[in-house]
Formats: C-alpha cells, sequence, structure tokens
C-alpha cells in the first residue's frame, strides 16, 4: 500500500500547481483493488474552453497540406506578405487595387503595374496544381450592365497576363459592383471614395490543392 500511496505522491508532484490545487488526494487502509472509482470536480478547479483556432487571419496557415515546394516556402511567404494575401476558408486572397492595373475606365494594363503583376506571377508558381480564378470587381458608380462588362475585360485581361506563369489556362470573371468589400457609400447616404476605392479590384483567388508536392 505505501508503494501505491508513494506512486500516487510522484504523479501529482508532476503536474501543474493549478491542476494540483483541484485534486484532493487521501489514503486508505487496505487495498484499493475492486473500489469504484469517482472524479468529483472541485468548485474552484480551473475551467478549460476550447476556441477554433484562427487560421484564416495569419499567413503561416497558407502553407499547411498545401503544394508549396519546400525550396519555394520563404519566397511565397514573403510574396504573400508583400501582396497583403489573405486566406479565407481554404483559398489564398490576392487583391490587386484596379486603380493601379488600369487607367480610368479602361481595361488595358498599365506600365506601373507590371511589379505588381510580376509578384503575383511568380505566386502563382508556388503553386502548380492549384485552381486559380481571376474575379473582376468595380465601385457603384455609373451603369450596373456596363460596370458588369468593364469588370469581365479587366479581370480577362489580368488573365491573359498570368496564365503563361500559372502553366495553364485561369478562368476569368466579371462581378461588377456585386461583390464590394468596403461601402460605396458613408452612413449618412454621401459618397465614400475611400470604400469605392478598395471595391474597384482584380481578385486573384488560389486553392491549394491539399496533400500535393510541389
Amino acid at each position: 500500500m505505501r508503494s501505491r500511496i508513494a506512486a500516487i505522491a510522484i504523479c501529482v508532484s508532476t503536474l501543474a500547481p493549478g491542476v494540483v490545487s483541484a485534486l484532493t488526494v487521501r489514503t486508505l487502509s487496505g487495498s484499493a483493488i475492486g473500489m469504484p472509482s469517482t472524479f468529483v470536480r472541485a468548485s474552484d478547479a480551473p475551467r478549460s474552453t476550447f476556441e477554433r483556432a484562427q487560421l484564416d487571419s495569419t499567413l503561416d496557415s497558407v502553407f499547411v497540406s498545401s503544394e508549396v515546394a519546400p525550396e519555394r516556402i520563404e519566397t511565397t511567404r514573403t510574396l504573400l506578405t508583400e501582396l497583403e494575401a489573405r486566406r479565407t476558408d481554404g483559398v489564398i486572397v490576392v487583391d490587386l487595387p484596379a486603380d493601379v492595373l488600369f487607367d480610368f475606365d479602361k481595361a488595358t494594363l498599365r506600365a506601373d503595374a507590371n511589379p505588381a503583376l510580376a509578384k503575383a506571377a511568380d505566386l502563382l508558381r508556388s503553386y502548380p496544381q492549384a485552381q486559380v480564378t481571376i474575379g473582376g470587381h468595380t465601385d457603384a458608380k455609373g451603369d450596373d450592365a456596363y460596370n458588369e462588362t468593364l469588370s469581365q475585360r479587366r479581370a480577362g485581361a489580368v488573365a491573359d497576363r498570368l496564365q503563361s506563369a500559372a502553366g495553364r489556362a485561369l478562368n476569368a470573371q466579371g462581378f461588377g459592383e456585386r461583390n464590394p468589400v468596403a461601402p460605396n457609400t458613408a452612413p449618412d447616404g454621401s459618397d465614400d471614395p475611400e470604400g469605392r476605392q478598395k471595391n474597384r479590384r482584380v481578385e486573384i483567388r488560389i486553392t491549394p490543392r491539399p496533400g500535393a508536392t510541389g
């Protein structure tokens, strides 16, 4: 019986102080074999809680079960940071401001758009088997049908530029003003130029294939 008590004491001594304070240990006379075991929570014991990890908010999560080759992980991490990529439901999203890519009301890529497009092209090389879609978006000013057409032409221009780097044809779709990421107007109904600027964008969505290798 003394050996059992000693074993209990050793086990308890290895526990964290917060856990030990929630336990009550007592000695018994005779053998404990065959006695029912019961566990009662102490009233002042610390409470355990479980919360969903915020993987979508960190760039590190994009490498989990993805197809990024080991030698490209650091390069990819740098590109994701510089392009201000975000992750949503397992999809890597890169927003390229339309005002950087195109002149007003145009769908021809500007020369000074090349640095951002070069980084996006390099990022796609890290995901050679991923599904990639290009979405064009506008603000809420102007005719709906016109905005739809303009966003489609802009998405197509970016897709044409990036598909050689991707090594495959890219799906391009225009959404017009349907999927804003910011308000187009202020709460009082007045124009919100900053919000509209955020909505004018071309969105690159990369869905890595889980378990693939580069």
